[in-house]
């Protein structure tokens, strides 16, 4: 007969709710710190709460909401065992999403699944949420720590958000604005952000390349360039859409599926933007990838951001006053190309035309010239 096993435990099992409890500590401050006169419980509660009682003074609020998570970036993060950026990118990736409609953010939850709860890493990770938080103007109202021993290894993670934010009904930014004539303005990425991830590690790994692998190109290590946080744009957006001399009709953000795909999504019907490729220079990383796995620039195109996070639709007449405010911000911005009807255009073999994308049938994007890496 096989030996009689012990008694079975939660902790045996894999589960450690004391190291989740001593999580909770350690990230608590830095959690707290999101928090304005509109959070209610603090720390620890079965749900977050939020007054929501500002939005009497709203004549139409409409709730805008976004999940997400980081993809595959986790897994340099834990390669590299730095897990106080990867919050930067949880946000981005949420809270970006909602301001693309005007919306302001008001508060995020955050989901962790683990391994094992090691508290210290969950406490980073959970530091890094809170402080994109505090830069987009958000509170972190609660989160959950989930551990999956069997399902995932001691050291592997995953996180995921949601937020929700509010907007003015009558200040909705949007395909409704967009008119021939806008123009487009690029507001620069910080690096990769967190698409494309899966491509990128895969040039990586055929490659052979570890990520304390010294690139000149970068200036540092390859994981240090890989894991570059994404821009939180939040609060930027908002000045820019609150600025009546900037006149934004509509914001993109950049994400899966590249630059053409994601900014078709908020243009309407008849009309098409022409991006310059040779507006703006492509940051490193991107060339570095692009030669490493000789990877086709459409390829690359349609995967990356290529240093282009966000898109400004705005009135001709608020352009200067546009690139005047992003310098004012610190934010790098460009003119990146217009908005025309469809029947204008001249046809046009040499360029490639992007529409239908993201189950949306709008507007069309038309990509002319070359990239420029130099």
């Amino acid at each position: 007969m096989s030996e009689q096993p012990g008694p079975v435990t939660y902790a045996s099992a894999g589960v450690d709710t004391h190291a989740g409890d001593k999580a909770v500590e350690l990230m608590k401050d830095a959690v707290r710190a999101t928090h304005g006169p509109q959070v209610l419980g603090g720390v620890g509660g079965f749900a977050g709460l939020y007054d929501a009682s500002a939005l009497l003074t709203y004549r139409k609020p409409l709730l805008a909401t976004s999940t997400d998570g980081v993809g595959t970036k986790v897994a340099i993060a834990q390669a590299m065992d730095v897990h106080d950026t990867i919050g930067y990118d949880l946000v981005g990736m949420v809270i970006d999403d909602i301001v693309v409609v005007g919306a302001k953010p008001l508060f995020m939850t955050d989901y962790i699944a683990c391994g094992k709860v090691v508290p210290e890493r969950i406490a980073d990770i959970v530091r890094g949420i809170a402080g994109a938080c505090q830069v987009a103007g958000a509170a972190l109202v609660g989160g959950e720590t989930a551990e999956h021993p069997g399902l995932l290894e001691p050291d592997e993670y995953d996180v995921a958000g949601a937020a929700t934010g509010v907007v003015e009904a009558d200040a909705l930014l949007g395909p409704e604005r967009v008119r021939a004539g806008d123009v487009l303005i690029a507001l620069g990425a910080s690096g990769l952000h967190s698409n494309g991830y899966s491509l990128v590690r895969r040039v990586v790994s055929l490659a052979g390349w570890t990520l304390d692998r010294d690139v000149p190109e970068f200036g540092r290590t390859l994981g240090a360039e890989l894991l570059e946080p994404t821009r939180v744009y939040a609060a930027d957006c908002l000045a820019l859409a609150a600025d009546p001399a900037v006149r934004v009709h509509a914001f993109t953000h950049v994400t899966g599926g590249g630059l053409a795909a994601n900014l078709a999504r908020v243009l309407p019907e008849g009309l098409v933007a022409t991006v310059d490729r040779s507006s703006w220079v492509v940051p490193p990383v991107f060339d570095v990838v692009r030669r490493l796995g000789s990877v086709p620039w459409a390829d690359l195109q349609n995967t990356l951001n290529l240093g282009v996070g966000m898109v400004a639709v705005v009135d001709p007449a608020g352009v200067d006053a546009t690139l005047t405010r992003c310098r004012e911000l610190g934010l790098p911005a460009w003119e990146l190309g217009t908005i025309a009807a469809a029947d204008t255009l001249a046809a046009d073999g040499s360029a490639e035309v992007i529409s239908g994308t993201k189950g949306v049938h709008g507007g069309g994007v038309r990509l002319v010239n070359e990239y420029r890496t130099t």
